[in-house]
């Protein structure tokens, strides 16, 4: 068993903790790190959110029943995950347990849990809390920890969108587990196999996500002239292949090869701009081309009249994305009291040659604050305004707080 107090001491009236453990018991796991994160605080903390690390088999959903009782926090969130994260460290290998707190004073905060229903009237979302008919506060934004196998996070941001505009979505959907009703979600103490869980803040405190995709853009801007559903057909008024290949000739060899292996299509999020840089672009895959027709598939629906450019991705682009979005962000605004950090179970060492690559980028630009995480299956976060889905991407929410 290895115990892991991950942060000093705090003693501010704001602020958060994090602590992890890697005992082989999770009632063990939980109880050690629930422990060291709540000694880190000044005072008793308004939100507790929990990784745990899917090695942990059968024995994750009795435990997990009772964690709001174990933490005794008024907003409790959990999951399951393939590998969690703490403070400066991702737990890829072993069976480990993250536990972050937040102590917010001035914060509303909501938890909820959600299943997604057909009606008649066609899908609904159900289990919003009374607290949330009408208008959000200020600031508001959502955290949210959703089941892949079944719940539509399409669909949320969607309904989300139209009914509060600009409220931005961070998180992740669980992992760990590989078929329909394998993975556990937790709100408070009540365990779920399905849905989605999450909580709303707004008020004194403010979310701001940082969304990093991993990849960076060759040749230049082109507008798509013709398409059809997911299928560009024409860039620039000549078939879309056929400006790959042109911006391909001109390309070095390293990044010839990435294109044969790692191509994406990047379409600007919104198009009231004169120039686009990192975070204005969504990047999805390419998904296929065909050398007769000149036609390139992506993984999403494109329209004519969209800005797009080719992109490829790597370790060494992943990580100048994350390291130049963190450091713009640092100089944005107030440092945060924390984070939660939501990352592709691509990534890790599936992606970069060394350990904790994304954990470590946060404490190098931002500064040792409280984090915690998980990899995830799928990533959530805003491009521009607009919340989207992801593979692949790192998404941050970084905690700033009122005293």
């Amino acid at each position: 068993m290895q115990l892991e107090s991950t942060m000093p001491p705090r003693h501010t009236p704001s602020g958060c903790a994090v602590a992890a453990s890697t005992s082989p018991q999770i009632d063990v796991a939980l109880r050690e790190a629930a422990e060291a994160a709540a000694r880190q605080l000044a005072g008793a903390a308004d939100v507790a959110v929990v990784f745990v690390s899917a090695r942990y088999g059968a024995a994750i959903r009795p435990a997990m029943e009772g964690l709001g009782d174990l933490l005794g926090t008024p907003t409790v969130i959990a999951t399951t995950a393939e590998a969690v994260l703490a403070a400066d460290v991702e737990y890829e290998s072993e069976p480990a347990v993250a536990v972050w707190l937040a102590r917010l004073p001035g914060a509303l905060v909501v938890p909820f849990a959600l299943e997604y229903a057909q009606t008649p009237d066609g899908g609904m979302f159900v289990g919003w809390p009374s607290e949330l008919d009408g208008s959000w506060p200020d600031n508001a934004a959502i955290v949210l920890l959703a089941d892949p196998f079944s719940f539509p996070v399409d669909a949320l941001i969607k309904r989300v969108e139209e009914d509060h505009p600009g409220v931005p979505i961070v998180g992740g959907m669980a992992s760990g587990g590989y078929q329909p009703g394998s993975n556990t979600l937790v709100v408070g103490s009540r365990s779920y196999d399905s849905g989605a869980v999450g909580f709303l803040i707004g008020g004194a405190a403010r979310i701001r996500p940082v969304v990093s995709q991993g990849c960076r853009p060759i040749g230049r801007p082109l507008v798509i002239t013709k398409s059809e559903e997911n299928l560009i057909i024409e860039l620039g008024g000549r078939p879309a292949l056929e400006r790959l290949r042109e911006i391909y000739g001109e390309l070095d060899p390293a990044d010839r090869e990435l294109v044969r292996s790692s191509l994406h299509v990047g379409r600007v999020a919104s198009e009231y701009q004169d120039h686009f840089q990192r975070g204005d672009f969504l990047v999805r895959n390419v998904v296929g081309a065909d050398s007769d027709s000149g036609v390139i598939a992506v993984g999403d629906l494109v329209r004519t009249g969209q800005t797009v450019q080719f992109h490829v991705r790597d370790a060494k682009s992943a990580h100048d994305d994350l390291v130049a979005l963190l450091t713009r962000e640092h100089g944005r605004a107030a440092a945060p009291v924390g984070a939660l950090v939501f990352s592709c179970n691509g990534r890790g060492t599936r992606l970069f040659p060394e350990p904790s690559h994304d954990a470590r980028c946060l404490r190098d630009t931002i500064g040792p604050i409280p984090a915690a995480g998980f990899f995830a299956q799928g990533e959530i976060g805003p491009i521009g305004r607009h919340n989207c889905l992801h593979g692949f991407t790192a998404s941050i929410a970084l905690f700033e707080a009122g005293e």
